[in-house]
């Protein structure tokens, strides 16, 4: 693309979170995580690898605390979607709460909606999609795990 007096340059903007994305007590669960060294980029600020990884981590945390007995053997929970908005530069080394809850439940998948906060000021938001399947494929979720994501569904 050239650029010059005749040409305009459109500016992408990224889509803005919900309101209720950005406030900590929207999310039912919530855990905190150090930030490394490591997560640094040369810019100083957590770069976004590491932003993921902490969302990963988080998320682990959240499922962790979901009783995961509520499974039938022979089950697995499989992610097929990761979606991440960054919204303001985390640091080092303060430390990034990531807070995560139901914001989906379907037939046999369910969105996990997190975010990350330092300072009680929200810098990444992300969603994450799952779904429950077996040897055959996706499966119903039963209603003893519904109960249970409806009990940790996010406050909008």
């Amino acid at each position: 693309m050239r650029f010059g007096a005749n040409n305009v340059l459109k500016v992408l903007r990224m889509p803005k979170p919900q309101p209720w994305q950005l406030d900590p007590a929207s999310y039912p669960f919530s855990h905190r995580t150090e930030t490394r060294f490591a997560d640094m980029d040369v810019l100083g600020h957590i770069n976004n690898v590491s932003m993921a990884g902490l969302f990963e981590h988080g998320r682990g945390m959240f499922n962790h605390a979901i009783e995961v007995q509520r499974r039938a053997a022979g089950q697995r929970w499989l992610i097929v979607s990761v979606s991440l908005d960054y919204i303001a530069e985390a640091h080092f080394p303060e430390h990034v709460d990531v807070a995560s809850g139901i914001l989906r439940i379907g037939n046999s998948s369910w969105d996990i909606a997190s975010a990350a906060f330092q300072g009680g000021q929200c810098k990444a938001t992300c969603i994450t999609t799952i779904v429950l399947t077996d040897t055959n494929g996706p499966t119903t979720i039963n209603a003893d795990l519904h109960r249970e994501f409806q009990r940790l569904t996010v406050k909008k």
